[in-house]
């Protein structure tokens, strides 16, 4: 439940300006306290405090509580606006990166919570009677605060200038790829990740909620199964979809409390994230390259570029061991199984693409070729090598049945080589 909440809350753009607009209130009333405490002592010779009329003090609260609630609101209409047509361009789901974007957020919060500073402190304001007081060391943190919001839009422009370049939005895409692997793929194994397969039998535990599984809490899980002398096999991994009363889980144990376990540490949403989710990193490049080749974008070298990134992270996937599906306890008792993807199911997914929708694009079907390369340098499993050599025939077979396919016997020469490097060697005979 934690875990689903914090996924959600870091990819929103509520929860930061909610905490700063939080702390925003409390500041004013501190802040005004401190006024009227300097002000009841006499000290009105300290700095920050001359004299301020009550008209003075609300007219300055008043230009700096609008002004920042429209350049805010202004801002991010265009800024979504600006989204909205580069996510058609190059994938809807690039919209997350913005959303969670902890510079976007920051910019946001920090408007939100000058507003609200400048709204407080404008209502403790007085003019008439006996009780006439002007806050003035608060507005002048309120000028202050202005003068910074001033710092931060220059710096949202050139932060959104730079983040709406398809450059950078692949750099995202490829951090996101290459932190997802190693999670997934890591280079050290630690002394509870095992190679496991899942087992049959037990009690099905079923999908509570419809939605994609985002993040399964593997230490969590261990701790409970161990505690309820069982062991938890997932049926599905991060990326799978769930519909209701689909099968979630395969438990051995107490199994109320291994119900209870699943459905608190696996956590299920309407979207798919790439923090455990390789193969959604995967497709998002792999989505950037094919959107850049349709006919309404016609940008070859963005997918080429996209699969030159995709190659930071397949390479380490393929050179690296199988990802661990089992963990163990203290004790070196298996109590998960998780069903991560194989080397050769994300390199397929990529390939498959490529096969269908570059071989009219020379630029990106050499990109393609030199990903290929490099993969077949870096692969040392006989697994993935077998799989790479498919992948390397059926691409070979549509570029020798294409007649759109330019300098096609160039790439068809390229492809032999591969394959002929990738070919399993022939046993001698005896």
């Amino acid at each position: 439940m934690v875990t689903r909440w914090v996924t959600r809350a870091r990819e929103s753009f509520w929860f930061l300006p909610a905490v700063l607009g939080v702390l925003a209130l409390v500041a004013a009333k501190g802040v005004v306290a401190l006024d009227r405490a300097l002000q009841d002592a006499g000290l009105t010779d300290l700095p920050l405090m001359d004299t301020l009329s009550a008209d003075g003090g609300r007219a300055v609260l008043t230009a700096i509580a609008g002004s920042v609630l429209t350049v805010a609101a202004t801002s991010f209409s265009i800024t979504i606006s600006v989204m909205a047509t580069t996510s058609s361009a190059y994938g809807p789901r690039l919209v997350r990166n913005f959303m969670a974007d902890r510079a976007n957020q920051a910019v946001l919060a920090v408007f939100t919570a000058t507003f609200l500073y400048a709204l407080v402190v404008l209502g403790d304001v007085h003019s008439e009677g006996t009780g006439a007081f002007v806050p003035t060391v608060a507005v002048h943190v309120a000028i202050v605060l202005a003068v910074v919001n001033v710092a931060v839009l220059v710096f949202f422009i050139h932060h959104i200038a730079q983040s709406v370049q398809v450059t950078t939005l692949q750099h995202r895409v490829r951090d996101e790829l290459v932190a997802a692997v190693e999670v997934v793929f890591p280079a050290d194994r630690g002394p509870d990740q095992v190679d496991a397969d899942p087992a049959g039998g037990g009690t099905v535990v079923t999908a509570r909620r419809s939605g994609y599984v985002q993040h399964v809490d593997g230490g969590a899980l261990v701790r409970r199964a161990a505690e309820a002398g069982g062991r938890v096999d997932l049926l599905v991994g991060p990326g799978s979809h769930l519909v209701a009363g689909e099968p979630l889980a395969r438990v051995r144990g107490d199994v109320d409390e291994l119900t209870d376990a699943v459905h608190d540490h696996v956590t299920t949403g309407p979207s798919r994230t790439p923090y455990q989710d390789v193969a959604f990193a995967v497709q998002d490049l792999t989505e950037m390259a094919v959107r850049a080749l349709s006919p309404g974008t016609n940008d070859p070298y963005t997918a080429a570029s996209a699969l030159d990134a995709l190659g930071e992270g397949l390479v380490t996937v393929v050179e690296r061991a199988p990802a661990p599906w089992g963990r163990t306890d203290d004790d070196g008792v298996l109590r998960l199984v998780v069903p991560w993807p194989t080397a050769q199911d994300l390199v397929t997914s990529v390939v498959t693409a490529v096969r269908t929708y570059a071989l009219g694009a020379p630029v990106t079907l050499d990109a393609a070729l030199r990903l290929l390369g490099r993969l077949e340098r870096s692969a040392n499993r006989p697994s993935v090598r077998e799989a790479l050599h498919g992948q390397v025939l059926a691409l070979r077979d549509a570029v020798a049945d294409g007649s759109g396919v330019v300098d096609a016997p160039d790439v068809l020469d390229r492809l032999e080589a591969l394959a002929d490097a990738l070919a399993p060697a022939e046993r001698p005979s005896s």
